[in-house]
């Protein structure tokens, strides 16, 4: 219901939990905005943001966004609702419900208008949700818009996270899981920030655990899920070497963890056999059956193929 009203209303630098906008088109602008020459950012992270949004700031921007006197009982409602705490309800007068959907929609009225004045002024900037980047030309430019900034969130009753914001190098930060970086000629790319690669790296590392006792299908579908869902996400990262080198250790996770499921020398031996390797590989790799991550390198990889693992339905990310 609020949606529709609201949305239309909304700065066109605001891509959040909107209809047609995605974390993509945000991307694709701080992108922009550097390739232009915009090569200093101020990187703002708000400190506990959906728990720290007053209820009166909220219920007094609505109004300048919605004129019906319902609607703005209905928020109300939904934000004095309360929590359960030792199973007493507690009212509050901030913070919106964690994973209710008109959350992320009473953020963007919250924050439009800091995305006005930014607008007003003239600045280059990407926001998704309390995730806001300001692009400028030099850092005594990115020190001015950092103390703008903190000037609107005060009025917010909003709280700069210091140790996780900063006026630097747009190089390097990162922002909504990418990172950006420049080539020989010139050209900005876009690439997976280390800390999403660390992320989707101990993600793959449980879903291909060598215990559990599940099955090489029941363990391929956890990864179709996760991983199919995390290259759509990052389908916009320019760095072909990287997705080609997470593909080669995907596999070799795999393949030890198909060595360690046939567990016994013999198995490992006959098994190997009928996939094609010569009685050799499979006689030397059954000798260390048990030194799985050893034999997911050798001459296994040569049986326990791409095409083997495409066979099975694991996911590729090249």
């Amino acid at each position: 219901m609020l949606q529709p009203l609201i949305d239309p209303t909304f700065s066109e630098y605001s891509y959040g939990f909107r209809p047609g906008r995605r974390a993509r088109d945000a991307v694709l602008a701080s992108h922009q905005y550097v390739q232009d020459g915009y090569r200093v950012v101020v990187d703002v992270d708000l400190s506990k943001f959906f728990d720290r949004i007053n209820h009166d700031i909220l219920i007094d921007r609505l109004r300048k966004h919605v004129n019906d006197v319902g609607v703005i009982r209905l928020v109300r409602a939904y934000l004095n609702a309360g929590i359960m705490n030792g199973g007493v309800v507690v009212e509050r007068a901030e913070g919106t419900p964690h994973g209710g959907p008109p959350s992320p929609l009473l953020a963007n009225v919250l924050l439009d208008e800091v995305d006005r004045e930014l607008e007003r002024r003239g600045y280059r900037f990407a926001r998704y949700a309390d995730d806001c980047n300001v692009y400028v030309r030099s850092e005594k430019a990115g020190e001015r818009v950092m103390k703008l900034l903190k000037r609107c969130y005060d009025k917010l009753h909003l709280r700069i996270n210091t140790s996780k914001s900063a006026v630097a190098s747009a190089f390097g930060r990162k922002f909504l899981g990418y990172t950006l970086w420049e080539a020989p000629n010139g050209e900005i790319r876009r690439a997976v920030s280390k800390k999403a690669l660390e992320t989707f790296k101990q993600r793959i590392r449980q879903l291909t655990g060598r215990s559990g006792g599940r099955s090489i299908s029941q363990v391929i579908e956890g990864l179709r899920r996760y991983v199919l869902g995390w290259k759509a996400y990052f389908q916009l990262a320019q760095s072909a070497r990287r997705w080609r080198q997470l593909d080669e250790w995907l596999r070799r996770r795999m393949r030890a963890l198909q060595l360690k499921m046939w567990r016994r020398g013999s198995t490992i031996y006959r098994e190997l056999l009928k996939l094609g390797a010569k009685p050799q590989v499979a006689k030397s790799v059954a000798a260390l059956s048990r030194r799985w991550w050893h034999n997911s390198l050798s001459a296994v990889h040569n049986v326990l193929t791409i095409a083997y693992f495409d066979s099975l339905g694991m996911p590729r990310l090249t």
